[in-house]
């Protein structure tokens, strides 16, 4: 067996919002496979927590990536460093729960700038680079709130299900160029974004009985589905959107 297929030894991989959650994760498997990796957050403390804690050949970046300025702050950091660019994992986003008819319309311009033209300019930032590689990857970390409706406000979810079209769509365009562009999307999974939610028992209890596992998942079960799609394993797979979500999204209805 060519254990290469399952390895990123020697991969150059950036991960935004890498300092915690599934972001967090997702450096660490990629450390773990061999890859040199490049975490980017907002926070200058939360990336020196995650310095602490690796072994492996990780950078770090402090840059907002709802802004242009963050986004070409990163783009100048990997054009000076790297030649080319094998993994982007955008992975960065935020929410704010409410009703529809009670955003504001700054709230709806943070959502969607965070959450979807993020990856959008990063993707077009990096295509170079990517194409560079000649067998570049690009990961969306999406939701199931794109693809169902799910208690997290139709923006978040409006941002998850252009996720998952763009998705499709650079899947198609790109593949000529050698890159391949999936998506994974998770369902509740114990991070600090999560945890705001989870600790109300009702509502704990409620998620719990719509996930046949009937268990929460953990940020390791997000990045080892990335790192998958990132593999030469996974050389002929492109366009997929993958959900990590203990059964929740194929569950319907179950009288007792």
């Amino acid at each position: 067996m060519n254990n290469n297929r399952w390895s990123l030894q020697g991969k150059k991989a950036i991960v935004t919002g890498g300092s915690k959650g599934i972001g967090e994760a997702t450096v660490n498997e990629f450390l773990a496979l061999g890859a040199e990796v490049l975490a980017v957050a907002r926070k200058h403390e939360d990336l020196q927590k995650l310095q602490e804690s690796v072994v492996g050949p990780l950078h770090v970046l402090v840059a907002d990536m709802s802004t242009t300025e963050g986004q070409k702050q990163l783009f100048s950091w990997v054009e000076s460093n790297w030649s080319q660019l094998d993994i982007l994992v955008n992975n960065v986003g935020t929410n704010i729960r409410k009703p529809t008819a009670d955003y504001s319309s700054e709230e709806f311009d943070f959502i969607m700038n965070t959450n979807l033209r993020s990856a959008f300019e990063l993707n077009r930032l990096f295509y170079p680079l990517l194409a560079a590689s000649e067998q570049g990857n690009i990961i969306h970390v999406t939701s199931v709130a794109g693809l169902t409706h799910v208690r997290t406000g139709s923006v978040y979810g409006m941002t998850k299900a252009a996720l998952t079209q763009l998705t499709r769509n650079l899947a198609a365009e790109w593949a000529k160029d050698g890159i391949r562009v999936n998506a994974v999307a998770p369902w509740y999974i114990s991070t600090p974004l999560a945890q705001t939610v989870l600790q109300n028992e009702e509502f704990y209890n409620n998620v719990i009985n719509r996930t046949p596992l009937r268990k929460i998942g953990k940020p390791e079960d997000v990045a080892a589905a990335v790192a998958f799609l990132c593999m030469p394993a996974a050389a002929y797979i492109t366009g997929q959107t993958m959900a990590v979500d203990g059964g929740f999204t194929i569950n319907g209805f179950h009288p007792q």
